[in-house]
């Protein structure tokens, strides 16, 4: 067939398999995978299914597997060792060096191959959504990917083996994709859009955007999606399933009439959801699809009268069965759409967006005092003082003339004067690492970027195992280009978030990575009680999360407060060449004392911690070093 590609590199994806219950494999991960794969009609992989200890009911897996898909069932022991480093799902391709792991980075693989496969498939395509960014953004930063990739998942598999014994306690993750789906719509045309809107809402009468209930009745039963009644349907509706039947809005007049023309902005009706996020459907509601379906089984059958707090979902639920071959792919999973209740939508008020939510602050702290000098003045007060350990070496380096040219930085398409600036950085971590490095050790880089450090480390430390671990697929690739050429043996490329890779190691390194990333890197070496070597970089996203508060050891607890701490994050970012001296030495302060906070809370986990300024100074305006090994 013309378009389709036939030489692709053969690659395994491997999935858990815990056991299947009425029509859905656990966990549910592998449920959404399996959905993906028959809905791209997607044949390249060699799909693994991997037993678990606790694993069940694998008799009866033929009735919940489509038939397109060929599938083979293997024990743990038989997952190539780069994967039994990982949370599955995971891809990998041969010769086993290469790994994507985790939901969200193995689900847009599979649509980018899909697509890759067959360049006529561009409605696959555009399950990434606006510019591909749908999911993209890692779980520890975003809070939409961690709740479709991994809260709401996890919390549907409690609520149903909850829903076993006892009458279960609705998930408070589904709540707040229910609030989510009451906010307005943010889409790259959204002031026309709005207008439109407008435009309709005042021929008609001026009633109410999107009325939920409405809208169910609108939607066409078909499984086709091909007769949405342009003339009475919402506009959001029109402009969602003209997309997806492949067919063009009328463009409007070139003149809107002079009352919308002239509306201000704010004045404008909000656009309403018709999918999970926005206007148009995408890999996020494959994802949730699943989930949902299950919650809602469980629902109907034990809880119905708590269905009436679901309006919006009940609407996602039913609108999105009328997606093109949604309901055939469902089927051939094991899912079996239910016929809901039309459901009375109320008025929610508007929530912050997801992203939005801001982490928990001090908003109004009355002992506050702006600006770092107050803050590092009340820490001077407590005894604590900028005060960089020696450096270790301070002339060592490289000889980067000696070493092949894929190993050097300039390799990475930089200019000559930034390359110089790399090999730098460099010469000060690598001398740290190959100090505490013994043969046989595995050494971690994490948010490895283009693997400037891993492949330095892999060259001079060739008995040691390096790991590479970054989420940023290009950059992968990119190192692993670098790494073919020096012919390296010893090192692994890992596409994933930083907390899917599961595996051990003596040493973590991270240069430059961004905000908590840092505080991430740190985590995981003490959780696995490695030594590290971090320079941290953008102080000035460093924020509460999900994971971390701040400030982070005991005694910056007792000494600052949050919004203390911030400010000095903020002008920690304050070291770029083309600032005032003063205005830099001030920035320099505040970046260790942020760093002294990390190193206090590291020691608090039994580390010996020092906090290094890299040498020359020159290489980099985050120049900071911190060194921590187990006592």
């Amino acid at each position: 067939m013309k378009g389709i590609k036939k030489s692709l590199t053969e690659e395994y994806l491997y999935l858990d398999l815990s056991h299947q219950k009425e029509g859905c494999i656990f966990p549910l991960h592998t449920s959404i995978t399996l959905f993906l794969l028959s809905y791209c009609d997607c044949k390249i992989f060699k799909v693994c299914l991997v037993l678990t200890e606790e694993s069940t009911g694998i008799s009866l897996l033929k009735n919940v597997l489509s038939e397109d898909v060929e599938i083979q069932i293997i024990s743990r022991q038989e997952l190539p060792p780069i994967v039994q480093n990982c949370c599955l799902p995971a891809v990998v391709e041969r010769p086993d060096n290469f790994c994507r792991a985790g939901l969200a980075v193995v689900l847009r693989h599979i649509i980018q191959k899909s697509y890759e496969a067959d360049p006529s498939k561009k409605e696959i395509l555009e399950l990434l959504g606006f510019k591909k960014t749908c999911l993209k953004a890692c779980a520890e930063v975003s809070q939409w990917t961690r709740l479709c990739e991994l809260t709401i998942p996890l919390a549907i598999e409690n609520f149903l083996k909850e829903s076993s014994d006892q009458p279960p306690t609705i998930p408070a993750e589904i709540l707040e994709l229910e609030k989510k789906l009451s906010e307005p719509v943010r889409v790259h045309n959204d002031d026309k859009l709005r207008r439109q809107k407008l435009k309709q809402q005042k021929a008609a009468g001026v009633r109410p955007s999107l009325d939920k209930e409405e809208t169910k009745s609108k939607v066409p039963r078909q499984e086709t999606s091909e007769e949405v009644d342009c003339s009475s349907a919402s506009l959001e509706l029109r402009v969602a399933f003209s997309k997806l039947t492949v067919r063009e809005e009328p463009a409007p007049a070139n003149k809107e009439p002079a009352h919308v023309r002239k509306a201000r902005a704010s004045d404008l009706p909000p656009l309403d959801h018709v999918f999970v996020e926005g206007l148009y459907f995408t890999l996020a509601d494959i994802v949730l699809l699943p989930c949902i379906h299950h919650f809602l089984v469980i629902i109907c059958k034990k809880l119905s009268e708590k269905l009436v707090e679901f309006p919006l979902l009940a609407a996602w639920y039913q609108r999105i069965q009328e997606v093109p071959r949604v309901k055939t792919i469902a089927s051939q999973c094991g899912i079996q759409f239910l016929h809901l209740p039309e459901l009375q939508t109320t008025s929610n008020e508007q929530q912050p967006s997801l992203d939005e939510v801001p982490c928990v602050e001090e908003q109004n702290d009355p002992s506050f005092i702006g600006g770092p000098r107050p803050t590092m003045t009340k820490l001077m007060e407590k005894g604590i003082e900028v005060m960089f350990s020696p450096h270790p070496c301070p002339t060592w380096t490289l000889d980067w003339d000696t070493l092949p040219a894929a190993v050097s930085p300039k390799e990475g398409k930089m200019s000559s004067d930034r390359a110089l600036r790399k090999q730098q950085q460099l010469n000060n971590l690598v001398y740290v690492v190959t100090n505490q490095a013994k043969p046989g050790d595995r050494i971690v880089d994490f948010c490895s970027g283009g693997g400037h450090v891993g492949i330095v480390l892999a060259h001079m430390l060739p008995s040691c195992q390096v790991t590479l671990i970054e989420n940023k697929e290009l950059s992968l690739i990119r190192a692993k280009k670098r790494s073919d050429e020096l012919g390296l043996s010893n090192i692994w490329f890992i596409q994933a978030n930083m907390e899917y890779f599961t595996g051990t190691f003596n040493i973590g390194v991270a240069l430059h990575a961004c905000g908590v990333a840092t505080d991430m890197v740190i985590e995981h070496c003490i959780k696995t009680r490695a030594s590290f070597v971090t320079c941290p970089c953008c102080y000035g996203f460093i924020q509460n999360t999900s994971k971390f508060n701040f400030p982070k050891s005991e005694q910056f607890k007792k000494t600052l407060s949050y919004k203390e701490h911030m400010i000095l994050c903020r002008f920690a970012d304050q070291t770029a060449v083309q600032l005032p001296p003063q205005r830099r030495l001030i920035g320099k302060q505040c970046m260790f004392l942020v760093d002294l906070d990390r190193a206090r809370a590291a020691e608090e986990c039994g580390y010996s911690i020092q906090v290094i300024s890299m040498e020359p100074e020159s290489c980099s305006p985050k120049n900071n070093m911190i060194v921590g090994v187990p006592m």
